[in-house]
């Protein structure tokens, strides 16, 4: 299959540019609203619908500055340290999952202080909410040609042009200059908006759906997310200026992952064990 060229840009207006990839983020918060909101609603929830409003707002905040930020520390130290201003070019790219994961936990741990609510219940609120958000930003990284997978020869891997990613085939891949195509590569986008996404939503949203004792959500989405993640990066190419970390298969993905495992695990044990009432 050949990688079909859209537009990142959906509409110019002067200088202000609307792009496929924020939209994706602004229904991603649009999902979670509505979705945190329709359970709050049923009464049985630890916040009302108008505090969903609140919560999302800070959890946003967490979202943008954290991924920025983590992207940066991650990813990008080096260059940052080169150009410090790089973090403000917001424009050029760059955002971490693992880094907006934690900008989302302290503005939960804020807003648990804020309201007198335990910093556990707002999580395993929110934890079902986050994996269709997850799909939407994956999608979005589709749209823009970028985290591709390795070369692979199964029938619905991908060409993608040398003209509109140099730094894939070139940087990453190696292929000799004037190369037109890169080889059919993973849509590794793809799998991870199926299976951080819609496959952790569904299993998140079943078991949220029936009481379960406290952290025992949070932990399982930890550990679905951990491990989705995990398996993904062992197809997708790393970033060309990090490369493999070790074995020749080892990713930054992967080693900011591998703790997200282990703490669901036992997040989940502690749960079960005390059993205390979410």
């Amino acid at each position: 299959m050949q990688y079909p060229q859209f537009d990142p840009v959906i509409l110019e207006l002067g200088p202000l540019a609307i792009r496929w990839y924020g939209v994706m983020y602004l229904l991603g918060f649009a999902a979670a609203w509505w979705l945190g909101r329709r359970r709050a609603a049923t009464g049985h929830a630890v916040i009302t619908p108008l505090q969903m409003d609140d919560l999302l707002f800070y959890a946003a905040l967490g979202v943008i500055l954290g991924g920025r930020v983590g992207y940066i520390l991650f990813y990008g130290f080096d260059a940052w340290l080169a150009d410090p201003l790089r973090i403000l070019r917001v424009w050029e790219g760059g955002m971490s999952f693992h880094g907006g994961f934690l900008g989302v936990l302290l503005a939960i741990a804020w807003y648990a202080r804020r309201t007198g609510k335990a910093f556990f219940d707002l999580t395993d609120f929110i934890a079902p909410l986050v994996p269709l958000g997850l799909m939407a930003g994956r999608i979005g990284n589709f749209i823009n040609g970028e985290l591709w997978g390795a070369p692979s020869s199964l029938p619905w891997a991908m060409q993608v042009p040398c003209a509109s990613n140099p730094v894939l085939c070139f940087d990453k891949l190696h292929l000799a200059p004037g190369t037109l195509m890169t080889p059919p590569l993973h849509p590794s986008q793809l799998y991870q908006a199926l299976l951080e996404g819609l496959v952790l939503f569904a299993v998140l949203w079943w078991f949220s759906a029936r009481p379960r004792p406290r952290m025992a959500v949070s932990g399982l989405f930890l550990l679905g997310y951990g491990m989705f993640r995990f398996v993904v990066e062992l197809v997708r190419m790393p970033d060309a200026h990090i490369g493999y970390l070790a074995f020749d298969w080892l990713t930054m993905g992967q080693v900011l992952s591998a703790p997200m495992v282990i703490a669901g695990v036992v997040l989940l044990a502690l749960a079960y064990r005390d059993r205390s009432p979410a």
